[in-house]
């Protein structure tokens, strides 16, 4: 399910309104199929691997990271339905879709078939990467993920050009790949008054689509943004799942303030810068012994610099 989870993480912030999920198709100990969600939204993960593995589907296990859709779409057939038709003899999904035209359905189908059903393998990672979707899909908001670049002394970085880069290449380069798995990068709109961020993704080779962006501002902003004159107007935001959060100090307490924030990435240079706005402006001088409200689940360095990232415990 690892691989499947990897191949599901190519497709994120290309993938529209639909979850980003992957699929292996397995026979006798060897990949015969890779799927991942297409750009767009289609063709789905299944219906990508099935047609790579051909008749090496019939008998194999496939290996979903999101319960296989069950509902009619006119934008193609169900995914269920061709596992089926395929002629799988088992399927391992990691988790059930929060979609109500499937949850629950499309598993039902396979085992209706005959095909033997285990849930839950992977589910952590599942349920981290699309916590999003799974959040939309029950009447919630989307993820929201607040990146920080900081000095060692806990200088902020402030959003713009070249000339307020601390880290180095790989975190730049890092910071990129999140904007592409982003739907909506957003910055406040302080950001403006340094220069015009570009916000966008450049990475080399990068073809997929670019995400939304946006400045929280009640004025006017320049093409090819849009303004958000509140917080409450990123709930308004059809089809977006995960939105990363580039602003300053200012849109970042703001976001703290209000419980908004789901996940945390600390980007932290070498480097003393001494004074400025710090994370103790923001309330998270000591996130180690912050209550419980915070996880760390990742750190590791980024050529020179350090990653941390955290997640919200619910």
């Amino acid at each position: 399910m690892a691989a499947a989870l990897a191949l599901a993480r190519r497709a994120a912030g290309q993938t529209g309104s639909n979850p980003n999920v992957g699929c292996l198709v397995v026979q006798q100990g060897r990949v015969a199929g890779r799927g991942w969600t297409a750009a767009g939204g289609r063709p789905h993960a299944e219906a990508m691997a099935l047609a790579e593995a051909g008749d090496a589907a019939s008998g194999a296990t496939a290996y979903v990271t999101l319960e296989p859709c069950a509902h009619i779409s006119p934008r193609g057939p169900d995914c269920a339905g061709a596992l089926v038709a395929a002629g799988i003899a088992r399927a391992v999904v990691a988790m059930t879709d929060p979609d109500p035209r499937t949850a629950g359905a499309g598993i039902a189908r396979l085992e209706a078939a005959g095909i033997a059903v285990t849930h839950g393998a992977g589910a952590p990672g599942a349920t981290a990467e699309l916590a999003g979707f799974s959040r939309r899909m029950r009447g919630g908001r989307a993820e929201l993920v607040l990146k920080l670049a900081l000095s060692l002394d806990g200088r902020l970085a402030l959003a713009g050009g070249q000339s307020r880069w601390i880290t180095g290449a790989v975190a730049r380069a890092y910071a990129h790949r999140l904007r592409s798995m982003a739907d909506l990068v957003l910055v406040g709109g302080g950001t403006l008054r340094h220069d015009a961020p570009r916000l966008d993704v450049r990475l080399p080779g990068h073809a997929g689509a670019q995400p939304l962006r946006a400045i929280l501002s009640r004025a006017p902003v320049p093409a090819p943004f849009i303004a958000l004159p509140s917080l409450d107007a990123l709930d308004a935001l059809p089809g977006v799942n995960r939105i990363l959060c580039e602003g300053g100090p200012g849109l970042a307490t703001a976001l703290l303030a209000a419980d908004r924030v789901d996940r945390l990435i600390l980007l932290r240079a070498p480097i003393l810068l001494g004074d400025g706005p710090g994370l103790e402006g923001l309330g998270l001088h000591d996130l180690a012994a912050a209550h419980g409200r915070w996880r760390l689940e990742d750190r590791r360095a980024l050529g020179a610099d350090q990653l941390e990232q955290f997640r919200r415990n619910r």
